[in-house]
């Protein structure tokens, strides 16, 4: 990845706001992770009021109960083809407790061999009607035209994967490729997945023991991130994920740069490109509020901020060489926090 620095120029006025951004939200997380009262969390009334993610996309509860429960729970008991499979089928839906429904209600874990399109699909539309079954999270659409004939956008998704994922052996050929980036290529070719579903889900496999890609080594910005680089830069260089590989290139003078110096990491993980890309788009949100009359794309932030009563355990790849024992100070916690 190169980049042309000289094609760069940031906003000053407005990129500082990136990095208070990650920093004080960091500090929220470790606050948070030390057991202080919620109140004592931020002094920001925008960071109080507003849901805002993570700095570290892996950090965030539904990237938790992937990695944890859906990847490493039953590390062992799945070959490589079935943990892609059952990363995809989560994902896809994005919601803790579609994936819980159908590990409850299926005769069978989710598998290459088990898998059924019709069966699933019929299950969820039963459960539809009671509710959701998809996080808003992300808009799920996609090139529905190959499968028009079907009734619902989940029996779309659910015959997609059978038919672009296992019919054509996908998952053994992303096991076989060289980059993070050609993991991507081969999700680009997909009917359903657009530019960021693609990169998205590439990291998501990219979590399992079965690929060991740097997420360093590429990126796509999504389009929140576009409407926090537009705003943070004057000019972001060629692509818009120049302006990220610029921040990663150079964080620690830009901290110096802006004043924010006292950004504390995971132990021994710091933010690599996915996350940057993911704070460009929270940077946007808090813009919104910040500098109302900043207007690139969306005006008002929509989701409000409301503390879950389900604790989380936190859990990370083994080979990001994360010390869960640095993570939580408070004593007698292990971990459990509620976020």
């Amino acid at each position: 990845m190169t980049v042309d620095h000289k094609a760069i120029v940031p906003n000053d006025d407005v990129l500082r706001f990136y990095f208070y951004f990650m920093q004080e939200r960091m500090n929220m997380f470790w606050r948070k992770m030390n057991g202080t009262g919620s109140m004592n969390w931020t002094d920001d009334p925008i960071l109080c009021t507003y849901k805002f993610t993570n700095v570290y996309r892996a950090t965030d509860r539904v990237s938790q109960y992937l990695i944890r429960h859906v990847i490493y729970d039953n590390s062992g008991v799945f070959s490589a083809e079935d943990v892609l499979l059952r990363i995809l089928v989560f994902k896809i839906f994005n919601k803790i407790e579609t994936w819980e429904y159908l590990e409850r209600i299926l005769p069978e874990p989710i598998t290459i061999r088990s898998f059924d399109a019709h069966k699933i699909s019929l299950l969820l539309s039963r459960r539809q009607r009671q509710v959701p079954i998809f996080n808003n999270a992300y808009m799920m659409a996609g090139s529905h035209r190959l499968y028009n004939d079907l009734p619902s956008k989940h029996e779309k998704w659910l015959t997609m994967i059978q038919k672009e994922f296992i019919d054509t052996c996908l998952f053994k050929q992303i096991q076989e490729v060289d980059r993070l980036e050609a993991v991507y290529n081969l999700l680009r070719r997909c009917s359903f997945l657009g530019e960021f579903l693609a990169y998205q889900y590439a990291i998501d496999f990219n979590y399992s023991p079965y690929l060991n890609f740097s997420e360093d080594s590429f990126v796509k910005a999504g389009i929140g991130a576009i409407r926090g680089i537009k705003k943070c830069f004057q000019s972001y260089g060629h692509t818009y994920e120049d302006a990220i590989i610029y921040v990663h290139e150079h964080i620690e003078q830009l901290r110096e740069r802006y004043g924010y110096t006292n950004f504390r990491p995971l132990p021994g993980h710091e933010p690599t490109l996915i996350d940057l890309q993911n704070c460009f788009c929270e940077t946007d949100k808090y813009l919104r509020a910040k500098i109302p009359d900043l207007k690139i794309g969306n005006i008002r932030i929509k989701q409000k901020y409301r503390e879950s009563d389900k604790p989380i355990q936190f859990y990370f790849p083994a080979k990001w060489g994360v010390q869960m024992t640095e993570l939580c100070t408070k004593p007698n916690t292990k971990e459990l926090m509620h976020f």
